[in-house]
């Protein structure tokens, strides 16, 4: 299973580099959250979506695997 860091720096597959800040949950759903930085603003995501694979249907000439990988 793949794990999220804190403090560590994560490329998305169109190649923004984020820092994820920490881990948190939604209030009413108790859904996982990253909570990440990126270009001086803060921005949540849920861990599921965080960690998943690139959609190669949508996106067939992108190379990484996953959404966010850490680099």
């Amino acid at each position: 299973m793949r794990e999220i860091t804190k403090g560590k720096k994560y490329r998305h597959f169109k190649g923004d580099i984020i820092t994820v800040i920490c881990l948190a949950k939604d209030s009413e759903t108790l859904k996982e959250q990253v909570v990440y930085e990126h270009n001086n603003q803060i921005w949540v995501r849920d861990k599921e979506m965080f960690l998943s694979r690139v959609d190669k249907e949508k996106y067939p000439n992108i190379k990484q695997t996953y959404r966010f990988e850490e680099i």
